[in-house]
Parts: structure tokens; sequence; C-alpha cells
């Protein structure tokens, strides 16, 4: 079993400025560690978390390949975020780099056709749209959970980036709430961009159903397929 990565050096100021880990993000790292094996087989050199928070995630994936020339970006709209993402690598001894911006915005040109794994936990509960575009514009935790119409109005925005920024080997995981519509996600991306996609796994977590959604190329062998 892979550790779950040491927070402790985080406040309680922290956590009221920053995403405290809770079943989602346990549910994306139980789906990582299923994954573990596959991934570490693809060698990645460039690592993606949009939304990275606490910095737990990228941690653990960072744990999950050991010592490695992997390069762990990380992107938080909250630039507390990106400063708790920073210590929680130094924290887990895992090099994580940081950028205070809006989704993976700056990074596009860069990084295109580059990520061999991207990292997305989106605000995605269902709120009015004036609800989610200020809580992006504020830049604060709120940021981290107000989704807009269906929970789907910021994941949308990154949705239309993925293609772009995966590599030709490329694995992208999305994390979901049944509210949010997997099935169309998963049947938009496949008719949109040719990405094919399965649920590597899933789980209720009090009145939420939630899901980790993986998206591949079609070309890449070993991706699964729409389900």
């Amino acid at each position: 079993m892979i550790p779950t990565p040491d927070l402790s050096h985080l406040t309680r100021h922290d956590l009221e400025q920053v995403y405290d880990p809770a079943e989602d993000t346990f549910l994306l790292l139980d789906a990582l560690e299923q994954e573990a094996e596959a991934l570490r087989k693809e060698r990645p050199l460039i690592c993606l978390e949009v939304g990275s928070g606490s910095g737990c995630v990228s941690a653990f994936l960072g744990e999950i390949f050991g010592q490695s020339s992997s390069l762990y970006l990380c992107t938080d709209i909250n630039k507390h975020a990106t400063r708790c993402t920073l210590a929680t690598g130094k924290q887990n001894k895992i090099l994580l780099d940081p950028v205070t911006c809006s989704l993976a915005g700056p990074l596009l040109s860069r990084l295109y056709h580059a990520v061999d794994v991207l990292l997305f936990n989106p605000p995605y509960v269902p709120t009015d749209t004036d609800e989610a575009s200020s809580a992006q514009s504020s830049a604060d935790i709120a940021g981290s959970w107000a989704g807009g119409t269906d929970g789907m109005e910021i994941t949308n925005r990154l949705l239309q980036d993925v293609e772009c920024l995966l590599s030709p080997r490329g694995r992208f995981y999305l994390v979901a709430l049944k509210q949010n519509d997997v099935p169309s996600i998963q049947s938009r991306m496949l008719e949109d961009f040719g990405l094919t996609s399965q649920v590597v796994i899933e789980r209720r977590a009090g009145r939420e159903f939630l899901s980790i959604i993986r998206f591949a190329r079609t070309t890449h062998s070993g991706s699964g397929s729409t389900s």
C-alpha cells in the first residue's frame, strides 16, 4: 500500500483557505494506486495537476513513481493553495512546481501534446452560474467546489483543452459527481476529441456518488473503452 502523503505541516489557517482533502481526494488516490503498475510502465516525463489545493494528490503521484525524472507541475487559482502545494512537496520530499493560474491557461502552448499524466479534481458541486463565477473571481476556497450549472461549468472549460495537453500516451484522470452525467462526459470526449474512457473506480461518499474517469487517446493501447 502506498502511504497517504504527510499533511501534518498544514495549519488550521491553511485549511480555512485551501480545500482539505476529503472523500473525493482519497478516491482519486485509490484510483491512482489501482493504476500504479500501468503508470510506472509508461515512465511519464510530465505530470500536471489542475487545481492542486493542498498538493496531496501530486505528492501521492510522486510517491508512486519514486526516484524518477518526472516533472510535477501543479496549478491552482488560489495563491494559498500554490503555497500549500509547494510546502506539501517539501514535507514529502517530492519536488512539486506550483503555478498560480486558472486551469492550465498560461501553460497550454508550452505543454502542447506533452502531458503524460493529467489530474483534475474539479469544483463539481452544482450551483448557480453567478456563484461559480464569483468563486473563480475571488480565487479563494469556494473556487474548489462551486461548479455552476450541473457542476460542469469549470470542468467544461478544461475539457476543451485536454486533447491539446495530452501526449500520445497521456492519461487524464477526472473526478466526477453522478449529477455531472458521467456517460455524457465520456461520449462527448470520444465524439469531439477521440478520447476513449473508462470509469476506474466509483464510490458513494455520504450523499455524493463519485467516479474517477480515465481518458486516453484511441491509438494508445491498454487505455480501456468508453463505458
